[in-house]
């Protein structure tokens, strides 16, 4: 009869990455690799690999870009809350705008991390969201309240307010300058998807014509930013 052995080795809990940018996940994997209590198991570039490749990988939290070719960073985190419940969600965007952030929460997100922040501080987060807390950057912290407070100050007509979340993507990348098929490239759709897309948006916004849709697209994308 054998005996029983027990290890002393603590149990890593599994990180998947998914971002478009090799040297991103490089980054973030090196950070992982330091701690104790962490190990990476899975990383993708858009949302169509990280969805083939997550049973396999069984991660216990997916942090995820918003930002993604063939595909939506909100839409993967919709699908994962619906195929995959028990996997925490983060994201970790270069978009520090409260309203994105909103947008990642409603769509099942349990963190929202900012890129531009110190590498303790995002695994801190990653830990906050692994014991099953919600998380998001503390420059965003103050924004989302105001949001969530602000009653009669809000007008109800803020675009953000007013289009879906993939309308809200194509008026950011607007406000961006892209043009339609850097568009279409980018959210892996035909350039006919996104002419629709813009239709849609000038009918909720009461646009004319596509040169007013860009420049309220820069304006918006301005304001989101402070400036």
């Amino acid at each position: 009869m054998k005996s029983g052995v027990t290890s002393n080795r603590p149990t890593r809990r599994r990180i998947f990455f998914v971002d478009d940018h090799p040297l991103v996940r490089e980054w973030l994997a090196s950070m992982v690799s330091l701690e104790a209590d962490l190990e990476v198991c899975g990383q993708a570039e858009d949302a169509l690999s990280a969805l083939a490749t997550v049973v396999s990988s069984r991660p216990d939290l997916m942090v995820v870009d918003l930002s993604l070719p063939r595909g939506s960073g909100l839409e993967l985190i919709k699908e994962m809350r619906a195929s995959h419940p028990a996997v925490r969600l983060m994201v970790l965007s270069m978009h520090d705008e409260a309203s994105v952030a909103e947008r990642a929460f409603r769509a099942g997100a349990h963190g929202y991390a900012v890129k531009r922040e110190s590498g303790p501080r995002i695994i801190d987060g990653i830990r906050t969201v692994l014991d099953g807390k919600f998380y998001a950057s503390p420059s965003l912290t103050a924004q989302l309240a105001g949001r969530m407070f602000g009653g009669a100050s809000r007008s109800g007509r803020l675009p953000e307010e007013l289009l879906s979340d993939r309308e809200v993507e194509v008026f950011r990348l607007r406000g961006q300058g892209l043009q339609t098929k850097e568009i279409a490239v980018r959210l892996g759709v035909s350039i006919k998807t996104v002419g629709t897309y813009d239709a849609r948006i000038k009918e909720k916004l009461g646009m004319g014509d596509g040169g007013e849709l860009m420049r309220e697209a820069v304006l918006w994308q301005d304001r989101q930013r402070g400036l």
